[in-house]
């Protein structure tokens, strides 16, 4: 494809993984941003010895929300047309880049504006068990985002996504932690942009993640995600039943 393509890594903490993760995605990704969102291990010292890769960096930890938002507004500022986002911790599988980044603008009718990857439209042989308190809170928001908008999603929190990144223009990212897909799924719902789902395997290595202080209680964090969800609905005048998609 002719177009431009930035695939971004959010980063914290991940100077033991970010060598070999961003070796393999320069296999297939002409540009790479890496957001350090604050890291106080060794993470920029490891950067700053790569060459050929964008580094934006955060001077103090604001979430992964806001290092995804960083990366919103570098391939905005900079003339891409597609954004990747890919984790760091090796969930996501940087092959999958290019047919990724492909699908935006596909051969048949408009671009979509978001691709999504979805860990659970179809089974794989390296697919893992997902932690029984995530895939409960997917499930539950995946399904009420369904039911309250027609959307069509089966995994409303997979960080691997393509994006038209003039679609971009349309997001104003206030929530910063890991509750920011529910505000991106909201006003993309609000702005009435053209969404689909693209299966990736389910890998998970690192099941005891910390989501910060009390969210790592799954109750409290059910209860955060729906707050976001109330506020974002209200804040983007899209209430629950709202006919707002063609």
């Amino acid at each position: 494809m002719s177009e431009k393509i930035l695939t971004a890594l959010p980063v914290f903490n991940e100077e033991s993984h970010i060598r070999p993760v961003l070796e393999e995605v320069a296999r297939y990704s002409p540009e790479i941003l890496v957001v350090n969102d604050g890291s106080s291990d060794g993470t920029a010292a490891v950067l700053s010895e790569i060459e050929g890769i964008h580094v934006v960096t955060h001077e103090q930890n604001r979430g992964y929300g806001a290092a995804l938002d960083s990366a919103f507004q570098f391939a905005m500022q900079n003339g891409y047309d597609v954004l990747v986002t890919i984790d760091c911790d090796g969930q996501h599988q940087p092959q999958l880049i290019p047919e990724l980044a492909k699908a935006v603008f596909h051969s048949e009718g408009a671009p979509w504006d978001i691709v999504s990857g979805s860990r659970y439209l179809q089974i794989f042989d390296e697919n893992s068990i997902p932690p029984a308190d995530r895939r409960k809170i997917n499930v539950s928001i995946t399904e009420q985002l369904n039911n309250c908008f027609d959307l069509n999603l089966t995994d409303s929190f997979c960080g691997f996504k393509s994006y038209r990144v003039e679609s971009l223009k349309h997001f104003e990212i206030t929530e910063l932690g890991y509750a920011m897909p529910l505000q991106f799924w909201i006003q993309a719902v609000g702005h009435n942009l053209k969404i689909r789902e693209f299966p990736v395997p389910l890998v998970y290595l690192e099941e005891e993640r910390s989501f910060g202080g009390s969210l790592d209680d799954s109750r409290r964090r059910m209860a955060y995600y729906q707050s976001v969800l109330k506020r974002e609905m209200e804040a983007q005048n899209v209430p629950c039943g709202s006919n707002t998609r063609s």
